[in-house]
């Protein structure tokens, strides 16, 4: 990085006393902090039956709360609390390392398979959002883990142990929604093809003034699954409604709109910032491979009761349209609609 550009946010305001202007959203379209009220009301799915005679009631519970809100809490879901704290421990010891160290991992390209980045697509959008990340593909991980930052020291490992381990709980839900749909129990992960999984590490600095600017601007995740983990400094937002996910109890948000046939919704979600605390939350997003066809399961289609909602389509042409798109358009799914 040339001269004295600050490419990343924690560097740019470390000592600012104001919101640049560049983070500014309109009046219409800001976080209105006052009215925000906790939602105690969103599920939480105990998975410690879902191998056992109890598994129906489990995947009935899965199923309501993919139609009902499109996101719930899971509790009993065999990550252990060791794996989260060392994950949670060095993400935060690599976004306080030296700005040179940081800036190795640097770039703005969002087809770059790991890198470190800011807001969302700096390349396309008009105003910025309050966050640095660290964005990695790690399925397969053989394929990528030699990409990632080697500092701190166990970053590769801890990462990784982390990796392996939400992949094992994403694969065990994805079976659990494909039944909850009367669907065979490996519907879903047959229909992703050969899978795909990247998560972003986010780091939201504190904001002088939070209330003019956002975190992450409400959207929809373009994957099948995402699993979050957060800290436990509150912020994600689901409509007006403040989730506080449980430390440690990972929040899990579907998005089946097309393969369910509009049966199951994806919930709109933003992220909130706040003045005195830094936050992080750690997103991990089950995909399908680039090539899978994304169409609705046969199955649930009736041409005269539910006809098919959206056309065929390939998961990269989605993809591509996500990023080109951004975070303002909120979810362009309707680009694909018959």
């Amino acid at each position: 990085m040339a001269g004295t550009m600050k490419p990343l946010l924690t560097d740019l305001v470390s000592n600012v006393s104001s919101v640049p202007p560049n983070f500014i959203r309109s009046e219409s379209d800001r976080p209105n902090l006052h009215e925000v009220i906790s939602d105690h009301s969103i599920p939480v799915v105990d998975l410690q039956h879902l191998e056992g005679p109890n598994r129906s009631t489990v995947v009935k519970a899965i199923g309501q709360a993919c139609q009902n809100y499109g996101f719930f809490q899971v509790k009993n879901h065999g990550v252990s609390n060791e794996v989260i704290d060392k994950l949670m421990r060095v993400s935060k010891e690599f976004f306080h390392l030296p700005e040179s160290e940081r800036l190795k991992n640097y770039s703005d390209d969002p087809m770059k398979t790991t890198r470190l980045s800011t807001s969302f697509n700096v390349r396309t959008e008009n105003v910025s959002s309050w966050r640095d990340y660290l964005r990695l593909h790690c399925y397969p991980l053989e394929d990528y883990v030699h990409e990632w930052p080697t500092n701190p020291p166990s970053f590769r490992e801890d990462t990784a142990e982390y990796c392996n381990n939400t992949r094992r709980l994403a694969l065990r839900l994805l079976e659990a929604i494909s039944e909850s749909l009367d669907l065979e129990k490996d519907y879903i992960n047959s229909a992703l093809g050969k899978h795909a999984q990247h998560m972003a590490i986010n780091y939201y600095p504190p904001c002088p003034e939070p209330e003019l600017t956002y975190g992450l601007p409400g959207h929809a995740d373009p994957n099948a699954i995402t699993i979050l983990l957060q800290d436990d400094v509150p912020g994600l937002q689901r409509s007006i409604a403040v989730l506080e996910i449980v430390e440690s109890e990972p929040g899990t948000e579907s998005r089946f709109e097309v393969l369910s046939n509009d049966r199951y919704k994806s919930v709109l979600h933003r992220a909130v910032v706040n003045c005195k605390a830094e936050r992080i939350s750690i997103p991990t997003f089950y995909c399908p491979s680039p090539d899978a066809m994304i169409r609705a399961a046969p199955q649930l289609i009736d041409p005269v009761q539910h006809p098919s909602i959206y056309r065929n389509f390939t998961y990269s042409e989605y993809y591509d349209m996500f990023w080109k798109r951004g975070l303002n358009a909120e979810t362009c799914l309707d680009m694909f609609k018959v």
